[in-house]
């Protein structure tokens, strides 16, 4: 291992001795600029050990947006990036304890800093592995702070080289292992999908986490494709298999609410409509999973065209899949007649929303007058194949 890394072992482990460093720089932070908190640090204990615990301590600031317990916790940058946040990982987990039939294990392979580990080893007994030391160091340290360590055990071990079959798989291959960004074809996944395809068929079940941008479409057979959104962010295509699939080919559900949409594309029937009284942009979960037309028709709505999936009605609808939007002038996609509507509105301030029409948003919004003080919604969208600009006021749930 790299020895100037602040995540070696060594320096992990000393950190993780020392508690006072990190006790001290909590106390020392807002005293002083950053430069003078490490000046002052670096007094009583070594350079590495003070740039590690500033590290953490910035990346558990972080992590807090992820994490109910992030400042107990330890990561690295790329690791806290990849890991799975709370919410999505304590929903995959509940298929693990109610689904297929009860196994003595989970396997967690690249578990990473061991986000999905912790959730499911509030259910089951989890084996967390991965090929890196620190990796299984944080994991099981991050176990603790969960009060699960009783149920994770790391194993440092290439997952490829691993015999066993017994049990569920829970896998999560890296995204980054070429060092050149995240990817997104899943055949430059690393272990890749060969391999993914491979423990579909040798487990008895299980889940793969994917991107949700990866090219998943067509790739694994007889498997349930899960998209799932957290605040409005898609974050995860998960890819169930074996005793853990559900009968449906693929899935939306929505977090924190907790909904989830199934169906099938092809047999929905949308009619389309121009603009009604409202408008409605449908969760990305939904979109990503194809089932656009399935939602409008539960809900009762239109699309506004083929080539886009904004959806309208002349009645309000309330749903976690969908956000909507009261119409309040249907336009023409030219900057003047744009301008002369904001000028005598009562918007300040105005967000811009599109899908498939190239728009500059920031060019835009310079361009509007905005002589009032609320807030409104301008919606660059085909309509009867036509480019329209919909001026609107977001409804605000209760």
């Amino acid at each position: 291992m790299n020895s100037h890394r602040w995540d070696d072992w060594d320096t992990l482990r000393e950190l993780r001795d020392t508690p006072r460093v990190l006790a001290l720089l909590d106390e020392l932070a807002g005293g002083g600029s950053e430069l003078q908190v490490q000046t002052r640090l670096r007094v009583e204990f070594p350079e590495r050990l003070v740039r590690a615990a500033v590290s953490l301590r910035e990346l558990r600031r972080k992590a807090v947006a992820k994490f109910s317990r992030a400042d107990a916790m330890w990561f690295d940058r790329q690791g806290l990036e990849q890991a799975t946040s709370e919410a999505v990982a304590m929903h995959k987990a509940k298929r693990f304890a109610t689904g297929g039939t009860p196994v003595a294990r989970v396997w967690d392979y690249c578990c990473g800093i061991g986000a999905d580990a912790i959730a499911i080893a509030e259910h089951c007994d989890v084996v967390a592995v991965d090929v890196q030391p620190v990796n299984c160091l944080r994991a099981q340290w991050n176990a603790e702070a969960y009060g699960r360590s009783a149920h994770v055990t790391p194993l440092c071990a290439d997952v490829e080289r691993l015999d066993s079959r017994e049990g569920w798989l829970h896998f999560d291959p890296d995204r980054r292992a070429s060092g050149a960004g995240r990817v997104v074809r899943i055949e430059d996944y690393v272990p890749g999908l060969e391999f993914m395809q491979r423990m579909t068929r040798e487990f008895r079940g299980g889940a793969i986490k994917l991107s949700p941008a990866a090219n998943f479409g067509g790739k694994f057979s007889g498997v349930e494709i899960e998209l799932v959104s957290l605040d409005g962010e898609c974050k995860e295509a998960t890819v169930w298999f074996g005793e853990l699939a559900g009968p449906t080919a693929t899935r939306a559900t929505v977090l924190p609410a907790g909904c989830t949409l199934t169906g099938d594309p092809l047999a929905a029937l949308v009619d389309f409509s121009e603009p009604l009284r409202y408008v409605y942009d449908p969760d990305p979960a939904v979109v990503r999973a194809g089932l656009v037309d399935v939602l409008a028709e539960t809900l009762g709505l239109h699309r506004l065209d083929p080539a886009e999936e904004y959806l309208t009605s002349d009645r309000l609808v309330a749903s976690p899949f969908v956000r909507g939007f009261e119409v309040l002038a249907n336009l023409p996609n030219n900057d003047r007649a744009i301008r002369d509507f904001f000028r005598t509105s009562d918007f300040g301030d105005v967000e811009i929303k599109c899908r498939h029409i190239p728009i500059q948003a920031e060019v835009v919004r310079r361009k509007l007058p905005l002589p009032g003080s609320t807030r409104g919604t301008l919606i660059f969208a085909r309509v009867s194949g036509k480019s329209r600009a919909l001026a609107c006021r977001r409804i605000v749930s209760e």
